[in-house]
């Protein structure tokens, strides 16, 4: 079963004789139409990109890989320092206890306790695999909003609490700290057990 060229030949659409060009392959020939502006738009843009790019970084002028990195680690390194120090004037108890007169802080601070805390300490603070944040009892400093705020703050590695102050904004951790001063008392059902000692007030 075999077809002739004749039978093989293109069928060329009524208005695009003048765009078909001379070459012929093997009975194929092509029509020359123009292409969408959109496409040269995009072919001229990456042309003038490449140009630019190799001009900036090739003569030197744009920083090297090696460069960028140590930019951007010299950036988290200030970024922890200004952490650090924002959460240790954070902690400082009237900031603090303005934090938990303000409603909208603490509902703030119930949002970070949801995504950061409530694994370990529960949906309450009734106490998980980390202990009991409602009652009167504290591993940890006698339960104050500082006593709290350093604990989140630097964290308790060997009881696999890492340093929040490092992964929390100032904002994240004096929010989060007045929230959980907020649930002394609640009493939720199926509280943990007391850990730790008695302290009479946590203020």
């Amino acid at each position: 079963m075999s077809d002739s060229k004749d039978e093989q030949k293109m069928e060329v659409l009524s208005g695009e004789e003048k765009l078909l060009l001379d070459h012929d392959y093997d009975g194929i020939k092509e029509l020359d139409h123009v292409l969408p502006r959109w496409w040269l738009g995009i072919f001229w843009a990456t042309i003038i990109f490449s140009a630019w790019y190799v001009g900036y970084y090739m003569s030197g002028y744009g920083p090297t890989p090696k460069q960028e990195l140590e930019i951007a680690l010299a950036q988290i390194e200030v970024n922890k320092t200004k952490a650090a120090s924002s959460s240790q004037g954070g902690n400082e108890e009237a900031v603090l206890l303005a934090a938990f007169k303000n409603p909208e802080k603490l509902k703030h601070g119930n949002e970070v306790y949801a995504g950061k805390c409530l694994a370990c300490h529960g949906d309450k603070g009734q106490g998980v695999v980390g202990p009991n944040l409602t009652d009167d009892f504290w591993i940890h400093g006698k339960g104050t909003l500082k006593d709290v705020a350093k604990v989140v703050a630097d964290g308790i590695p060997d009881k696999g609490m890492p340093p929040w102050a490092q992964l929390l904004t100032p904002d994240e951790l004096i929010d989060v700290v007045a929230f959980v001063h907020s649930l002394h008392g609640t009493n939720p059902p199926g509280a943990k057990s007391a850990q730790g000692e008695k302290q009479e007030s946590k203020d």
